[in-house]
């Protein structure tokens, strides 16, 4: 009877833990790194003056002044009302924009999106349904760089031309 409880106490010994004498360690908590970060205006939030930043912007309030987001994107909610001029990377319209909307590769007018106002942008995307007043401006950057090559291109003709009346 004793030899079992004895051999009993020896099994539950070699199975519990010893105790620690230093503090657990912990894993390293990973540093917060946000690389899609996104802000929003919410329906009920009316801004007047100028937005900026460096992140991506959905806005479904009202938003009066300026908005320059020129390495981000910006969104226009169904609830979104801008009277503003609007500079970002890519803009997409859900809602309304009253003013000049400048994009560095695309604007895309949804179908219940509307616009009054100029674009200027390399891309734009009209979706049937949508409403537009104003005029579009698709001049991209490498076009205005071939024009002067263009231009001393036809200069050069014009003198090898007159050159060669000359010769004559």
């Amino acid at each position: 009877m004793w030899e079992r409880k004895e051999a009993d106490r020896d099994r539950f010994e070699s199975q519990t833990q010893p105790v620690r004498s230093e503090a657990p360690r912990m894993a390293a908590a990973p540093a917060f790194q946000n690389k899609t970060a996104h802000a929003n205006i919410g329906q009920s939030l009316f801004i007047k003056g100028e937005v900026s930043g460096s992140e991506d912007l959905t806005v479904d309030g009202r938003v009066e002044g300026r908005i320059d987001l020129k390495d981000h994107n910006l969104t226009i909610g169904p609830n979104g009302k801008v009277h503003a001029d609007v500079h970002a990377k890519n803009i997409t319209i859900v809602g309304e924009i009253t003013g000049n909307v400048t994009a560095d590769e695309k604007v895309d007018l949804t179908d219940s999106g509307r616009l009054v106002g100029d674009i200027r942008a390399p891309r734009i995307a009209v979706s049937d349904g949508a409403q537009f007043k104003g005029s579009v401006d698709m001049l991209q950057q490498q076009r205005n760089e071939e024009r002067p090559r263009e231009k001393n291109m036809s200069n050069q003709a014009v003198h090898l031309a007159q050159a060669g009346k000359a010769i004559q």
